[in-house]
Order: structure tokens, then C-alpha cells, then sequence
């Protein structure tokens, strides 16, 4: 019940349930059709949500006209209300379970709601269950965690799940379903109608089969806990049952022609209780499973629980339901353990509505907004009481305290003791409700542009290489600036995916973008640029342009041709030079004078061997003659590029003070590498990064603590991923012929009790590798088993092997004598991997600052997308510290895959950010100076 027009009384939303088995759906999206349109028998139609008006009493079914879906695809497992852009309307947030999606209904605030959860969320829980929203970081904002069915346990992962393939992800992808993934979901509200969804940044993704999901301050402390009821009385989906015990049950009724009892087949199926879990706020974004500190370890079958504080003694207690299974009642020792500060709040509404639903408090302590709204209808068909307890931790005195009424009038209280209950009421509050105004004074402002969209084709990786976890064949478009036509305004090359052409757009006075007809470039259709460098190749004065080529698609040597267009001078390149090719996925171009002879040379990374991951790739040193003709001297002038491994970016940086640049190199399951330049070759040196193996995408060089060398930021996947890694338990890859097929496969392991756990289910590596398909009949018989349990040890030693030991990306501070000092980012910057970084003076302090993006979307399923990130201004104090600029204030705010970017200048001083991003249209911000 919810007051969802403000007009005093409470109205009612009807969750329901789909009659209909989702079997028989077949993904189709009828979304738009009400249950009572549907072709199928009456007794069917009595599903589809409904929402209806309180008219004087008596409640009419509004649902079509105020835009609730009413279809019969929709399986809702939960609603909760929440005002979620802060305009003082109730909003609506339904899970719905299998393959159709959440909803989000935003109110319009005149009587109808606009579904819109598309544009608020970049991918959802795709069974979702229970759903709470609550502000679970103090910044005013509510967020929304939704449950889903993934085990904790490798084993029981091992048993009982199995995940969409990618055709099928596509598959409801295409068809308007949104991006779902089999997981927990924290929606953190990130202020711009967006959220970032953080759930394994937080350490609750995983939870088994959940159900209701409470988030509620459990030790006072001022910040929400979660608590989570989980539990299915059988495994229906445990795959050895499946896979033996049902096939016999089947067969033994087609041999006698006898049906077996239902119940009889539901009671030979496993049945394993779990304990509910309880997460304990960490107060910066990250939780702690103590449930069994706090006393939940008790396994059971739950599914619905409500909190209250039944003793009156300041903390809330919890109540549990359980199937099959007495309901569990806690009481709450805080308060004699911890001894906390508390609030208690009743409030007393005007009109039918008087226990003031859907009011809202807001509690200033200190630096920190104790945000709550009074909605108890939470978790999975349950209710929590009326009157808030609020936990204020050491806090004796709040500052102030502000309620906002359903009548959109409001009252501030001040100074109100701790430990005290104070009751609301509705005719007391008087002033009107005023919109937080917008803030106007931000760093960057995007401009629109006419800039054209590049677009991926529908190759799929894992068709090809059916044991890798993400797809290489998507890593443009790549970016490059330079004044090309000598008008004193950079301009700016985008490269094409395969099939279409890369782009130059010329910049004039003002900063405007045209794009410029350059028809050399449509000879090389067939390639798909993924590095690309301006500088002088041939010694005329203008600058010329090198893109190489990558992918993933086809290991055909013509498909990996590294192209130099020549410049006539005026910016149009005329005519084209093919120069050496590693035949490989190139990365990077990164040109320069390493011989000091007057021309510019370049470096050729390399980030795979096509079709073969985990092999390492060939990278180039090639030396320039001056006049554009290019020498490969890689076996003469940098031997030691023959152990470098999966390379993703680099730069030239004098790391030594000696005047020669170095080549700084970083990639793929390696450690960042430095090579020394002595002037006739490139050596690789011993450093203190040696041991930091990481997935490093990028690589952006500049002196970032003022003290005259350079420093280096390095962007990494981050730590919102669904498998975690460290030096003492790290992820690992193994590369071999396994079954002596001709084929190479990867297997990608992460450390359990200290033995190296293949991640992948069995039926994903028995696919490609049948050979384990005699020793691992059972799902069981595999969920037990490492790697080196798997295969030979002759087999392993002989495998390659790569370790990644860090994910965050960092910052790295040159303390001269190769020793480097590593200082990790924001944790705003690792919900997602960065794969574009820019170092420039943003808000014109002198200081440094840094401009990151990123985002990565070509996984597996069981892996989620990267897509928290909306890119970030991080400003610097010149000393190599950072800190992470809010949304409402930089301006910089990005959506999609970012893949590069690059600041723009013109001739008379003005600036701008370009961003790149995969699959959709460049975005442009100009600088608020």
C-alpha cells in the first residue's frame, strides 16, 4: 500500500505471478499485451500486475491507464516502493523472475508512471527475487539490492547451476529483454538517473537461492546492513539429479507404463538447507559476511523476513519464515553489547493515510545523511512496523533532522537527543517542498556532435575458442590527435571495425568537428584498426598517420596489415605504405626516435594471436631510414621482446634521468615491463613491478608528483568482478594442447584452499575437452577436483602458465632506482576496468588531474559485463594523490564501452575531451574554464 498520487489515501499494487509455464514462452516478448488479451484459456489469464486507485474507499483497477504492465510474461517476485529522482512521488521497483525484466516505474506525477529501467540500469538480476531499496552509503540517495540464485561455494556452483551460453544472452538481448545476469544486483544511485551496479564490488552477489532481502541497520551503527533469507526445499536444478537420477525415473515409467507419483519424484531430489546470510556494512561500499558472528548460521529453507524492535530496548529485531520449519525469531543484542545511539520515529498523517506512508526523513550528523522512507512492504512478502528505529552509532545529538510529508509539505527539527522517540506529525509541518536545485558550476559540459557511431559485427568469439572468458574481437575503436593539416587546431582519427572505413575529422576555430573525406581509407575495409599513431614518418614537416590492425576473427596474415597513409600536406593522405606486420592482434603504435638519428621509429604492440589465447604474440621494433622506409630490428635492437607477453598499451618515458626515453610496456596477464634504451638497443630491467601481474589495459605516462620525473596511471579490470584476485590466492591461466587434438584451449583457475580450481562448469570443458567426460561422470565427481586433480602433472608443467596477482587500476610513483611506489585509486574507479586515461590540469589549480573511463561488455554470461563506470574526473594535489570528483560537479559522466580519450586544442586556446567508445557515437565535453 502507497499513496502513489499524493492525494491522501492509500492506493494498492497486486503483484502477481505468471499462470503460464516459462517453458512455453519461448523468450517471446509480449509485454505490451494485458493478460486479458492473451490467446489461452480463462483459468490462465489471472496473472499480469495491477495497480488500483483508493476512489473514497473503494479501490479501481488503474493499471492500463496509469502505464503498469499487465502482461503475462512477467513472473513478480517482489515490489518495493521508493522516491528514486528525489521529486517527492513514489516510484515503483518490480523483480520479476526468468527471463523477462525488473521494472522501473518512474511516477510522472500525474497519475501515470513510465516504465523506464532501461535508461536507469545498465543490467539486472535475471531471476530476480526479493528486492529492498534504501540508501546504503549515507549520500541521500536510495539504492536498490535485488536476489538472484548464484551459490557462494565453488562446489555447489559446480552442481547445481548452469548459465545461459552467449547465443542466448544475445538472443534476449536483441528482443528488448535488457542485459541479465545470473546474480545478486546493488544498485548503487549514482545521482544522474543512472546506477552503477556494484553487487561484486560489494562482496553480495552470491547468496544462493534467495529470497527476501532487508536493508536495515543491524549493529546501530548509523549505516543499513543486509539481510538475506535463502533456501529451496529441493535442489531442482542439481545437475547430476537431472542428468541420472531423472533420466532413470523417466525410463523405468516407459518400461512398465506406470506414471510415478509427483511427490515421489519431488522427494528423491537433494534437499540441502543453507544459512541466511548477514552482511555487515563496511561504510565504504563493501560488506562483511557475518552471519555467523551475529548468530544466523543456522541452515534452513526461508524465504520471507521483516524487522521490528519487538523488545522496545533500541535495536531491531528480525523475524524469519521458513518452509517445512518453524519461523526463526532474533532477538537483537546491540544494545547491550555494543550500547549504540538510536533514533526512534513515529509519525502521526493527516487524512486515511495516518501512519504517514511514504514520508521521508532525512538526519544530518555530522558529515553524513541518514536518509529513511516510511515504506515497510520490503523483501519478499513481508512487512517491517510503522515506527523507524535509526541507528546514530556514537552520535548523542543529531544536528538536524528533516521530514518530508506525502502532501510534499516538510518541517526541519533540531538538536534532538539520542535514545529518545519523537513522533511526527503531518500538521505540524508547514513550509512547502523545495527542488534541490541543479548544479550548474560544472568542470566539463558535453557538447553534441555529428560524429559518426562505429559498429561491431556479429562475430562471437566463444564459437571459436570455447573456454576463453572475454571476446578480443571488439577492442576499438582506436583514437589519435594531431594538427594534421597545419591550421593550428588538433584533429582527430577514429578508426573503423571491420567493414567500415576509419574516420578523420577536422577541427576548426571554434571547435567544431567535420568530418573530412579521406577515400584512401576505403581500400582497407576488410581490417579493423585497433592502434593507430600520428608523427612524421618520412621527414616532409606534416604528420602521417600509422593504424594497425586487429581482432579476433581470422588468423589470415591479410587481415593484420599495419597501414602508413602518407600526408600531401594539407591534411588528405594520398598514398599508403604497408610496413612489417606481426600478423597478430596489434594493440599499440608508439613511435619514437629510440636511436636518436633524427627520424622517428616505432614500437608494435601486440595484445594476442588470433583464435589462439594465451599464446604470446610477436611485437616489432622497426627502425625509420629517414624517408618512410621502415627495418624490423626487433631480433637485433630489443631481443628481449621475445618473453614479452600479451601487450595492451605503451609509451616512451626516461625512467633513468639519462635522456633517452625508454619503452614502458604493459598487458594481458603480465607485469608491467620497462625496457632501458642505452641508444642502439632496448633492454629489459629488473623493477619492483616485476610481481604486479594484472589484466592492464592502458597505460597513460606524466609526472604526476611535480619532482621531475615521470610517473605512470594504469588502468586494470578493477574489483566489481565476479571472481577476486591477490597474491596470496591468485587467478591463473593455463594454455596447452590438453588433449593432443591440434587444438589449443585455455583454462582459467582460481585458488581454493590453496589449489589452483578450474572456474569453468563441466559441461563447459567437457565440451572442449572430452577426454574428462570417463573420469568426471558426475557434476559431483567434477565440483571436487583441481586442475591438477585433471590432468597429468607432465601435462601442467608443460603448460604455459600466467598469473594475475592485482586488479585495481593505480597509480605508480617513479622513485628513481627502478623502485616505484604503487597507490591504488579511488574505489569509484574500480566498480568497472579503466581503457582510457588522460592526464591533464582540469580545474586550473596547477595540478595534474586525471580524466578515466572504461567498461568492457564482450563476457560470458556466468561473468557479467563491466558497465559500472560513467567515467571519472579524478582531481590531483600535485603530490600523486587523487581523489573522485562527484558526478553533479565534474560533468564528466559517460556511458558505454570507453575505449581512449584524448583532449582536443585549438589555435586560440579552447579545449575539449573526446571519448571513443565501442559500438556507439563519440562524445564530446568542453572545458567550463
Amino acid at each position: 500500500f502507497f499513496d502513489y498520487d499524493n492525494d491522501g489515501d492509500l492506493d494498492a499494487y497486486i503483484l502477481n505471478n505468471s499462470f503460464i509455464p516459462v517453458s512455453s514462452l519461448n523468450y517471446s516478448n509480449k509485454r505490451n499485451i494485458r493478460a486479458k488479451d492473451w490467446d489461452v484459456p480463462e483459468i490462465l489469464k489471472g496473472g499480469g500486475d495491477k495497480l488500483l486507485e483508493n476512489q473514497n474507499g473503494k479501490f479501481v483497477d488503474v493499471s492500463e491507464k496509469a502505464g503498469i504492465y499487465g502482461s503475462l510474461i512477467g513472473f513478480g517476485l517482489g515490489v518495493t516502493v521508493s522516491d528514486i529522482n528525489g521529486d517527492l512521488y513514489p516510484d515503483i521497483y518490480i523483480s520479476n523472475d526468468f527471463y523477462e525484466h525488473d521494472y522501473l516505474y518512474i511516477n510522472q506525477k500525474n497519475g501515470t508512471f513510465k516504465e523506464e529501467i532501461r535508461k536507469w540500469t545498465a543490467h539486472l538480476s535475471i531471476a530476480a527475487m526479493g528486492a529492498d531499496i534504501a540508501d546504503i552509503n549515507n549520500d541521500g540517495k536510495p539504492d536498490i539490492f535485488v536476489t538472484e540464485m548464484l551459490p557462494e561455494s565453488d562446489k555447489r556452483t559446480k552442481n547445481i547451476t548452469t548459465f545461459d551460453n552467449y547465443d542466448a544472452f544475445n538472443r534476449k538481448s536483441k528482443l528488448d529483454f535488457h542485459s541479465q545476469y545470473m546474480q545478486n544486483t546493488l544498485q548503487l544511485n549514482t545521482g544522474e538517473n543512472h546506477f552503477s551496479e556494484i553487487a561484486n564490488y560489494s562482496g553480495v552477489s552470491k547468496t544462493d537461492w534467495s529470497w527476501g532481502a532487508l536493508l536495515f541497520d543491524m549493529d546501530n551503527d548509523g549505516y543499513r546492513d543486509i539481510y538475506i533469507c535463502n533456501g529451496i526445499y529441493r535442489d531442482l536444478t542439481n545437475q547430476d539429479f537431472i542428468d541420472f537420477f531423472a533420466n532413470d525415473i523417466i525410463q523405468n515409467m516407459v518400461l512398465t507404463g506406470k506414471k510415478e507419483e509427483l511427490d515421489s519424484i519431488i522427494n528423491k531430489m537433494p534437499s540441502v538447507p543453507i544459512a541466511n546470510y548477514a552482511y555487515k556494512n563496511n561504510h565504504d561500499l563493501t560488506f562483511k559476511n557475518n552471519t555467523i558472528e551475529w548468530g544466523f548460521n543456522t541452515p534452513s529453507f526461508s524465504n520471507g523476513a521483516a524487522y521490528a524492535d519487538l523488545d522496545n530496548d533500541g535495536d531491531l529485531d528480525l523475524v524469519v519464515n521458513n518452509v517445512n520449519q518453524q519461523s526463526f525469531v532474533y532477538k537483537n543484542n546491540t544494545q547491550e553489547t555494543a550500547q549504540k545511539n538510536y533514533l526512534k520515529l513515529a509519525f502521526k498523517g493527516e487524512k486515511q493515510n495516518t501512519f504517514g506512508v511514504g514520508s521521508a526523513v532525512e538526519i544530518y550528523v555530522k558529515d553524513k545523511i541518514i536518509r529513511q522512507e516510511q515504506i515497510t512492504t520490503r523483501g519478499f512478502q513481508s512487512s517491517t512496523e510503522y515506527v523507524m528505529t535509526i541507528g546514530l552509532g556514537s552520535v548523542k545529538e543529531i544536528d538536524s533532522l528533516k521530514v518530508y510529508w506525502p502532501n510534499r509539505k516538510m518541517q526541519t527539527i533540531k538538536k534532538i537527543a539520542s535514545n529518545t522517540q519523537t513522533t511526527l506529525k503531518q500538521s505540524e509541518a508547514l513550509s512547502n517542498f523545495q527542488p534541490k536545485k541543479a548544479n550548474n558550476k560544472k568542470f566539463l559540459e558535453e557538447v553534441k556532435t555529428n560524429l559518426t557511431a562505429g559498429k561491431e559485427n556479429d562475430y562471437i568469439d566463444f564459437d571459436y575458442e570455447g573456454l576463453i572468458t572475454e571476446m578480443l574481437s571488439q577492442e576499438g575503436p582506436t583514437m589519435a590527435i594531431a594538427d594534421i593539416n597545419n591550421d593550428g587546431n588538433d584533429d582527430v582519427f577514429i578508426g573503423g571495425a571491420k567493414g567500415q572505413p576509419g574516420n578523420i575529422y577536422s577541427q576548426n576555430n571554434n571547435g567544431f568537428l567535420v568530418k573530412s573525406s579521406q577515400p584512401i581509407f576505403l581500400d582497407d575495409l576488410n581490417l579493423e584498426d585497433t592502434a593507430s599513431s600520428f608523427f612524421d614518418a618520412d621527414n616532409d614537416g606534416d604528420l602521417d598517420l600509422l593504424v594497425g590492425s586487429g581482432g579476433n576473427e581470422t588468423n589470415e596474415k591479410n587481415t593484420y596489415k599495419n597501414r602508413l597513409y602518407l600526408n600531401n600536406g594539407k591534411g588528405v593522405f594520398k598514398s599508403k605504405i604497408e610496413i612489417h606486420s606481426t600478423n597478430h592482434n596489434v594493440s599499440v603504435m608508439a613511435p619514437y626516435d629510440f636511436d636518436n638519428d633524427g627520424d622517428m621509429d616505432v614500437f608494435i604492440g601486440s595484445r594476442s594471436v588470433p583464435g589462439i589465447y594465451g599464446i604470446n604474440p610477436k611485437h616489432l621494433l622497426l627502425e625509420n631510414d629517414g624517408k618512410g622506409n621502415f627495418k624490423d630490428v626487433t631480433d637485433k635492437s630489443a631481443y628481449d621482446f621475445k618473453s614479452l607477453g600479451m601487450v595492451t598499451s605503451a609509451g616512451w618515458s626516461d625512467v633513468d634521468g639519462d635522456g633517452k626515453k625508454d619503452l614502458v610496456v604493459v598487458g594481458d596477464w603480465m607485469a608491467p615491463a620497462i625496457f632501458k634504451n642505452n641508444g642502439r638497443r632496448l633492454s629489459k630491467i629488473s623493477t619492483s613491478l616485476d610481481a604486479l601481474t594484472g589484466w592492464w589495459n592502458t597505460l597513460e605516462i606524466a609526472d604526476l608528483d611535480g619532482d621531475g620525473d615521470d610517473d605512470f596511471v594504469i588502468g586494470n579490470k578493477g574489483n566489481n568482478t565476479s571472481y577476486k584476485t591477490s597474491k596470496e590466492a591468485p587467478m591463473a591461466l593455463y594454455v596447452n594442447d590438453f588433449d593432443n587434438n591440434g587444438t589449443i584451449e585455455q583454462i582459467l583457475t582460481r585458488t581454493i584452499d590453496g589449489k589452483n580450481v578450474p572456474i569453468a562448469l563441466k559441461r563447459e570443458i567437457t565440451n572442449q575437452l572430452a577426454s574428462l567426460k570417463k573420469k568426471n561422470l558426475k557434476f559431483s565427481d567434477y565440483a571436487e577436483k583441481s586442475i591438477a586433480d585433471l590432468f597429468e602433472k607432465e601435462v601442467l608443467e608443460n603448460s604455459i602458465l600466467k598469473k594475475a596477482v592485482m586488479s585495481e587500476s593505480v597509480v605508480v610513483i617513479n622513485n628513481g632506482n627502478t623502485q616505484y611506489a604503487i597507490s591504488i585509486l579511488p574505489k569509484e574507479v574500480q566498480f568497472s576496468c579503466v581503457c582510457g586515461i588522460h592526464c591533464i590540469d582540469v580545474n586550473n589549480d596547477g595540478n595534474l588531474d586525471l580524466l578515466l573511463g572504461g567498461n568492457k561488455y564482450g563476457y560470458k554470461p556466468q561473468f557479467s559485463r563491466q558497465d559500472a563506470n560513467y567515467g571519472s574526473l579524478l582531481l590531483g594535489d600535485g603530490k600523486g594523490n587523487f581523489t573522485w570528483e562527484p558526478y553533479a560537479t565534474s560533468g564528466f559522466f559517460v556511458n558505454g564501452e570507453i575505449k581512449s580519450i584524448k583532449i582536443l586544442k585549438t589555435k586560440s586556446g579552447l579545449k575539449s575531451v573526446i571519448v571513443a567508445r565501442n559500438n556507439e557515437q563519440p562524445k564530446l565535453f568542453k572545458f567550463n574554464d
